[in-house]
Protein backbone atom coordinates (compact mmCIF):
# COMPACT_ATOMS: atom_id res chain seq x y z
CA UNK A 1 0.00 0.00 0.00
CA UNK A 2 3.13 2.25 -0.83
CA UNK A 3 2.32 5.78 -2.19
CA UNK A 4 2.63 5.03 -5.63
CA UNK A 5 0.24 2.26 -6.03
CA UNK A 6 -1.07 2.14 -8.97
CA UNK A 7 1.68 3.73 -10.99
CA UNK A 8 3.07 1.55 -13.73
CA UNK A 9 6.74 1.61 -14.63
CA UNK A 10 8.97 -0.04 -17.36
CA UNK A 11 12.34 -0.29 -16.67
CA UNK A 12 15.18 -1.23 -18.84
CA UNK A 13 17.85 -3.04 -17.15
CA UNK A 14 21.32 -1.46 -16.65
CA UNK A 15 23.46 -0.99 -13.59
CA UNK A 16 24.01 1.00 -10.66
CA UNK A 17 21.31 4.14 -10.78
CA UNK A 18 19.13 2.99 -12.87
CA UNK A 19 18.15 -0.22 -10.83
CA UNK A 20 18.21 1.42 -7.89
CA UNK A 21 15.77 4.17 -9.12
CA UNK A 22 13.74 1.60 -10.34
CA UNK A 23 14.38 -0.34 -6.48
CA UNK A 24 12.82 3.16 -4.63
CA UNK A 25 9.87 3.32 -7.08
CA UNK A 26 8.95 -0.33 -6.18
CA UNK A 27 9.32 0.08 -2.73
CA UNK A 28 6.58 2.82 -2.79
CA UNK A 29 4.20 0.45 -4.11
CA UNK A 30 4.68 1.06 -8.16
CA UNK A 31 4.14 -2.09 -10.07
CA UNK A 32 7.44 -2.41 -11.68
CA UNK A 33 8.57 -4.73 -14.83
CA UNK A 34 12.10 -5.27 -15.67
CA UNK A 35 13.09 -5.74 -19.42
CA UNK A 36 16.33 -7.60 -18.93
CA UNK A 37 18.38 -8.60 -22.37
CA UNK A 38 17.82 -12.16 -23.44
CA UNK A 39 20.77 -14.65 -22.70
CA UNK A 40 22.07 -12.45 -19.94
CA UNK A 41 22.52 -13.47 -16.17
CA UNK A 42 20.04 -13.28 -13.83
CA UNK A 43 20.19 -11.17 -10.81
CA UNK A 44 20.95 -13.24 -7.61
CA UNK A 45 19.31 -13.09 -4.33
CA UNK A 46 21.95 -10.87 -2.74
CA UNK A 47 21.70 -8.00 -5.91
CA UNK A 48 19.58 -6.01 -3.79
CA UNK A 49 18.91 -3.40 -6.14
CA UNK A 50 16.77 -5.43 -8.16
CA UNK A 51 14.69 -6.54 -5.63
CA UNK A 52 10.85 -5.96 -6.14
CA UNK A 53 10.00 -6.43 -9.22
CA UNK A 54 9.27 -8.76 -12.19
CA UNK A 55 11.25 -8.95 -15.21
CA UNK A 56 10.94 -10.44 -19.11
CA UNK A 57 14.03 -11.33 -21.35
CA UNK A 58 13.80 -9.80 -24.43
CA UNK A 59 15.69 -9.90 -28.14
CA UNK A 60 15.42 -6.29 -28.60
CA UNK A 61 16.72 -7.27 -32.04
CA UNK A 62 13.33 -9.10 -33.17
CA UNK A 63 10.80 -7.04 -34.20
CA UNK A 64 8.19 -8.95 -32.13
CA UNK A 65 10.47 -7.97 -29.02
CA UNK A 66 10.04 -4.53 -29.56
CA UNK A 67 6.48 -4.53 -30.02
CA UNK A 68 5.90 -6.30 -27.41
CA UNK A 69 7.91 -3.50 -25.40
CA UNK A 70 6.15 -0.83 -27.02
CA UNK A 71 3.01 -2.29 -26.00
CA UNK A 72 4.14 -2.21 -22.24
CA UNK A 73 5.13 0.97 -22.47
CA UNK A 74 1.86 1.81 -24.11
CA UNK A 75 0.10 0.57 -20.43
CA UNK A 76 3.26 2.73 -18.58
CA UNK A 77 3.00 5.43 -16.49
CA UNK A 78 6.96 5.85 -16.47
CA UNK A 79 10.17 4.23 -18.38
CA UNK A 80 13.55 4.31 -16.89
CA UNK A 81 16.11 3.34 -19.21
CA UNK A 82 20.28 3.94 -18.78
CA UNK A 83 22.23 3.76 -21.60
CA UNK A 84 24.37 6.03 -23.52
CA UNK A 85 22.39 8.20 -25.42
CA UNK A 86 21.23 7.32 -29.34
CA UNK A 87 21.06 3.27 -27.93
CA UNK A 88 17.23 3.56 -26.93
CA UNK A 89 16.71 5.41 -30.34
CA UNK A 90 18.61 2.76 -32.30
CA UNK A 91 16.35 0.13 -30.72
CA UNK A 92 13.39 1.88 -31.96
CA UNK A 93 12.31 2.76 -28.37
CA UNK A 94 13.51 6.03 -28.24
CA UNK A 95 11.53 8.80 -26.52
CA UNK A 96 9.84 10.19 -29.69
CA UNK A 97 8.48 6.62 -30.71
CA UNK A 98 7.45 6.07 -26.94
CA UNK A 99 5.65 9.42 -26.31
CA UNK A 100 3.95 9.04 -29.60
CA UNK A 101 2.50 5.74 -28.29
CA UNK A 102 1.92 6.77 -25.04
CA UNK A 103 1.52 10.78 -25.04
CA UNK A 104 1.50 10.92 -21.19
CA UNK A 105 4.81 8.57 -20.71
CA UNK A 106 7.33 9.79 -18.25
CA UNK A 107 10.50 8.91 -20.07
CA UNK A 108 13.34 9.05 -17.36
CA UNK A 109 17.03 8.70 -19.02
CA UNK A 110 19.67 7.73 -16.72
CA UNK A 111 23.68 8.85 -17.73
CA UNK A 112 26.74 9.97 -16.19
CA UNK A 113 27.58 13.23 -18.34
CA UNK A 114 23.92 13.33 -19.78
CA UNK A 115 22.18 13.85 -23.36
CA UNK A 116 24.01 16.55 -24.38
CA UNK A 117 27.62 18.51 -24.14
CA UNK A 118 30.79 17.42 -25.64
CA UNK A 119 31.49 13.94 -23.42
CA UNK A 120 27.99 12.50 -23.69
CA UNK A 121 29.51 9.57 -25.98
CA UNK A 122 32.54 9.19 -23.44
CA UNK A 123 32.41 6.24 -21.11
CA UNK A 124 32.60 6.56 -17.55
CA UNK A 125 32.08 6.19 -13.92
CA UNK A 126 31.10 7.38 -10.30
CA UNK A 127 34.52 8.62 -10.08
CA UNK A 128 34.57 10.58 -13.26
CA UNK A 129 31.22 12.12 -13.03
CA UNK A 130 31.64 13.74 -9.39
CA UNK A 131 35.21 14.89 -10.63
CA UNK A 132 33.69 16.96 -13.35
CA UNK A 133 31.66 18.42 -11.06
CA UNK A 134 34.02 19.66 -8.09
CA UNK A 135 32.85 17.27 -5.39
CA UNK A 136 35.58 14.95 -5.50
CA UNK A 137 38.61 17.62 -5.35
CA UNK A 138 36.55 18.33 -1.69
CA UNK A 139 37.22 15.12 -0.02
CA UNK A 140 39.91 14.02 1.89
CA UNK A 141 42.34 14.75 4.12
CA UNK A 142 44.61 18.39 3.70
CA UNK A 143 47.63 16.01 3.10
CA UNK A 144 46.36 13.25 0.89
CA UNK A 145 44.43 12.82 -2.41
CA UNK A 146 41.03 13.12 -3.58
CA UNK A 147 38.91 9.69 -1.84
CA UNK A 148 36.19 8.65 -3.70
CA UNK A 149 33.30 8.37 -1.22
CA UNK A 150 32.14 4.91 -2.58
CA UNK A 151 30.03 5.55 -5.23
CA UNK A 152 26.97 7.36 -3.43
CA UNK A 153 27.58 10.87 -4.33
CA UNK A 154 27.49 10.06 -8.38
CA UNK A 155 25.72 6.81 -8.93
CA UNK A 156 23.16 7.00 -5.82
CA UNK A 157 22.80 10.19 -5.13
CA UNK A 158 23.52 12.58 -7.87
CA UNK A 159 22.04 10.27 -10.09
CA UNK A 160 19.37 7.61 -9.09
CA UNK A 161 17.86 9.95 -6.49
CA UNK A 162 17.69 13.01 -8.93
CA UNK A 163 15.91 10.81 -11.22
CA UNK A 164 13.53 9.45 -9.02
CA UNK A 165 12.59 12.91 -7.75
CA UNK A 166 12.71 14.02 -11.42
CA UNK A 167 10.43 11.62 -12.55
CA UNK A 168 7.94 11.81 -10.09
CA UNK A 169 7.73 16.00 -10.74
CA UNK A 170 7.06 14.62 -13.94
CA UNK A 171 3.95 12.48 -13.43
CA UNK A 172 2.49 14.80 -11.00
CA UNK A 173 2.49 17.35 -13.67
CA UNK A 174 1.71 15.00 -16.54
CA UNK A 175 -1.59 14.66 -14.22
CA UNK A 176 -2.29 17.87 -14.64
CA UNK A 177 -1.40 18.07 -18.22
CA UNK A 178 -2.29 14.78 -19.81
CA UNK A 179 1.64 15.15 -21.22
CA UNK A 180 4.26 13.47 -20.35
CA UNK A 181 8.22 14.67 -20.97
CA UNK A 182 11.47 13.32 -20.97
CA UNK A 183 14.08 13.63 -17.57
CA UNK A 184 17.43 13.87 -18.60
CA UNK A 185 19.21 12.83 -15.29
CA UNK A 186 22.86 12.95 -15.64
CA UNK A 187 25.16 12.25 -12.54
CA UNK A 188 27.29 14.81 -12.88
CA UNK A 189 24.43 17.23 -12.92
CA UNK A 190 23.39 15.64 -9.52
CA UNK A 191 26.42 15.86 -8.17
CA UNK A 192 27.24 19.35 -8.92
CA UNK A 193 23.63 19.91 -7.50
CA UNK A 194 24.35 18.05 -3.80
CA UNK A 195 27.50 20.45 -3.86
CA UNK A 196 25.20 23.49 -3.98
CA UNK A 197 25.93 24.90 -0.48
CA UNK A 198 29.93 24.78 -0.28
CA UNK A 199 29.41 26.56 -3.67
CA UNK A 200 27.82 28.99 -1.43
CA UNK A 201 29.83 28.97 1.20
CA UNK A 202 33.19 29.40 -0.90
CA UNK A 203 31.05 32.58 -2.94
CA UNK A 204 30.63 34.00 0.58
CA UNK A 205 34.56 33.34 1.71
CA UNK A 206 33.78 30.92 4.23
CA UNK A 207 34.54 27.50 2.36
CA UNK A 208 38.21 27.09 0.86
CA UNK A 209 38.75 25.60 -2.10
CA UNK A 210 40.92 22.83 -0.55
CA UNK A 211 40.43 19.57 1.31
CA UNK A 212 40.53 18.97 4.65
CA UNK A 213 40.85 22.54 5.84
CA UNK A 214 37.02 23.38 6.18
CA UNK A 215 34.16 23.27 9.10
CA UNK A 216 32.60 19.92 7.55
CA UNK A 217 35.66 18.04 5.46
CA UNK A 218 37.45 16.71 8.59
CA UNK A 219 39.55 20.41 8.99
CA UNK A 220 38.16 21.10 12.31
CA UNK A 221 38.80 19.86 15.42
CA UNK A 222 35.28 19.00 16.68
CA UNK A 223 33.53 17.51 13.60
CA UNK A 224 35.42 14.51 12.11
CA UNK A 225 36.12 10.88 13.25
CA UNK A 226 38.34 9.85 15.96
CA UNK A 227 40.18 5.87 16.89
CA UNK A 228 39.99 4.92 20.08
CA UNK A 229 41.66 2.90 22.27
CA UNK A 230 40.62 -0.37 20.75
CA UNK A 231 40.87 -0.16 17.51
CA UNK A 232 37.11 1.19 16.31
CA UNK A 233 36.17 4.66 15.32
CA UNK A 234 33.68 7.58 16.60
CA UNK A 235 32.01 10.08 14.47
CA UNK A 236 31.86 13.91 16.48
CA UNK A 237 30.05 16.77 14.73
CA UNK A 238 29.92 19.11 17.67
CA UNK A 239 29.24 22.05 15.59
CA UNK A 240 26.95 24.44 17.30
CA UNK A 241 28.50 26.01 20.42
CA UNK A 242 26.36 24.43 23.42
CA UNK A 243 26.98 21.31 21.76
CA UNK A 244 30.66 22.15 21.83
CA UNK A 245 30.95 22.47 25.36
CA UNK A 246 29.34 19.28 26.42
CA UNK A 247 32.09 17.99 23.95
CA UNK A 248 34.43 19.30 26.44
CA UNK A 249 32.91 18.43 29.26
CA UNK A 250 32.38 14.73 28.74
CA UNK A 251 35.63 14.44 27.54
CA UNK A 252 37.06 16.24 29.99
CA UNK A 253 38.85 18.80 28.11
CA UNK A 254 39.95 21.87 29.63
CA UNK A 255 43.19 23.30 27.92
CA UNK A 256 42.42 27.35 26.56
CA UNK A 257 43.27 26.56 23.34
CA UNK A 258 39.97 24.86 22.74
CA UNK A 259 38.03 27.81 23.93
CA UNK A 260 37.83 30.01 20.66
CA UNK A 261 36.16 27.30 18.47
CA UNK A 262 36.38 28.86 15.38
CA UNK A 263 40.12 30.13 15.19
CA UNK A 264 40.80 28.15 12.09
CA UNK A 265 44.49 28.39 13.48
CA UNK A 266 43.57 26.03 16.52
CA UNK A 267 41.93 23.56 14.89
CA UNK A 268 45.03 21.38 14.28
CA UNK A 269 46.84 21.45 17.95
CA UNK A 270 43.22 20.88 19.08
CA UNK A 271 42.65 18.03 17.01
CA UNK A 272 45.67 16.33 17.94
CA UNK A 273 45.04 16.87 21.38
CA UNK A 274 41.82 16.16 21.26
CA UNK A 275 42.95 12.20 18.97
CA UNK A 276 45.41 11.81 22.43
CA UNK A 277 41.82 11.52 25.02
CA UNK A 278 39.76 9.68 22.47
CA UNK A 279 42.84 7.21 22.12
CA UNK A 280 42.17 6.52 26.17
CA UNK A 281 39.08 4.84 26.00
CA UNK A 282 37.15 2.10 23.56
CA UNK A 283 34.02 2.60 21.94
CA UNK A 284 32.31 1.19 24.18
CA UNK A 285 33.48 3.54 27.04
CA UNK A 286 32.88 6.41 24.69
CA UNK A 287 29.49 5.64 23.75
CA UNK A 288 28.54 5.17 27.20
CA UNK A 289 29.60 8.50 27.79
CA UNK A 290 28.59 10.47 24.60
CA UNK A 291 26.01 8.34 23.24
CA UNK A 292 22.60 10.18 23.30
CA UNK A 293 23.66 13.76 24.65
CA UNK A 294 24.00 17.00 23.17
CA UNK A 295 27.89 16.43 21.69
CA UNK A 296 26.32 15.01 18.55
CA UNK A 297 27.74 11.99 18.66
CA UNK A 298 28.13 8.42 16.85
CA UNK A 299 29.98 5.30 17.10
CA UNK A 300 31.46 4.45 13.70
CA UNK A 301 29.46 1.30 12.72
CA UNK A 302 30.72 -1.45 10.10
CA UNK A 303 28.42 -2.51 7.78
CA UNK A 304 28.37 -6.41 9.79
CA UNK A 305 27.30 -3.76 12.93
CA UNK A 306 24.90 -1.28 11.67
CA UNK A 307 22.22 -3.68 11.43
CA UNK A 308 22.21 -4.92 15.11
CA UNK A 309 22.42 -1.35 16.56
CA UNK A 310 19.71 -0.66 19.28
CA UNK A 311 18.48 2.39 17.20
CA UNK A 312 18.15 0.59 13.83
CA UNK A 313 16.65 -2.20 15.46
CA UNK A 314 13.91 -0.12 17.17
CA UNK A 315 13.12 1.84 13.90
CA UNK A 316 13.36 -1.29 11.88
CA UNK A 317 15.77 0.57 9.28
CA UNK A 318 17.10 -2.40 8.12
CA UNK A 319 14.94 -6.05 7.19
CA UNK A 320 15.68 -9.23 5.89
CA UNK A 321 14.19 -10.25 2.71
CA UNK A 322 14.34 -13.91 1.63
CA UNK A 323 17.21 -14.65 4.07
CA UNK A 324 19.11 -11.48 3.19
CA UNK A 325 19.58 -8.63 5.52
CA UNK A 326 19.19 -5.25 3.78
CA UNK A 327 17.97 -1.40 4.20
CA UNK A 328 14.06 -0.68 4.15
CA UNK A 329 12.42 1.35 1.96
CA UNK A 330 12.52 4.90 3.28
CA UNK A 331 11.49 7.47 4.28
CA UNK A 332 8.54 6.42 6.36
CA UNK A 333 5.20 7.42 5.61
CA UNK A 334 2.40 7.44 8.27
CA UNK A 335 -0.64 6.21 6.19
CA UNK A 336 0.75 4.70 2.95
CA UNK A 337 3.33 2.45 4.00
CA UNK A 338 5.87 1.32 1.81
CA UNK A 339 7.43 -1.92 1.41
CA UNK A 340 9.36 -4.36 -0.28
CA UNK A 341 7.64 -6.29 -2.64
CA UNK A 342 9.66 -9.52 -2.55
CA UNK A 343 13.40 -10.81 -3.57
CA UNK A 344 15.39 -10.12 -6.80
CA UNK A 345 13.27 -12.50 -9.24
CA UNK A 346 14.77 -13.83 -12.92
CA UNK A 347 12.66 -13.03 -15.46
CA UNK A 348 9.95 -14.83 -16.75
CA UNK A 349 7.40 -14.47 -19.93
CA UNK A 350 4.93 -15.17 -17.82
CA UNK A 351 5.65 -11.60 -16.28
CA UNK A 352 3.77 -10.52 -19.30
CA UNK A 353 0.46 -11.54 -18.11
CA UNK A 354 0.79 -9.17 -15.38
CA UNK A 355 0.27 -6.67 -17.87
CA UNK A 356 -2.36 -7.61 -20.18
CA UNK A 357 -0.64 -10.16 -22.78
CA UNK A 358 -2.81 -13.89 -22.97
CA UNK A 359 -0.96 -16.64 -23.07
CA UNK A 360 -1.79 -17.55 -26.59
CA UNK A 361 0.44 -13.93 -27.35
CA UNK A 362 3.46 -15.31 -24.38
CA UNK A 363 3.31 -18.51 -26.27
CA UNK A 364 3.64 -16.91 -29.93
CA UNK A 365 6.40 -14.65 -28.89
CA UNK A 366 8.33 -17.11 -27.21
CA UNK A 367 8.01 -19.19 -30.74
CA UNK A 368 9.64 -16.59 -32.74
CA UNK A 369 12.59 -16.41 -29.84
CA UNK A 370 11.63 -12.97 -28.83
CA UNK A 371 11.62 -13.73 -25.18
Amino acid sequence: MGPLQGIRVVEFAGLGPGPFAAMLFSDMGADVIRIDRKGGRAPGKNEITYRGRKAVAFDLKKAEAVNAALRLIEKADALIEGFRPGVMERLGLGPDVCLKRNPRLVYGRMTGWGQGGPLKDAAGHDINYIALSGALHAIGEATGRPVPPLNLVGDFGGGALYLAFGMACALLEAKKSGKGQVVDAAMTDGAASLMTMFYGMMASGYWQDARGVNLLDGGAHFYGTYETKDGKWIAIGSLEPQFYRELLEKTGVNDPSFHAQMDRSTWIPCREKLAAVIKSKTRDEWDAIMLGSDVCYAPVLSLAEAPKHPHNVARQTFVDVAGVTQPAPAPRFSRTEPAVQGPPQPASAGSLADWGFSQDEIAKLEQTGAV
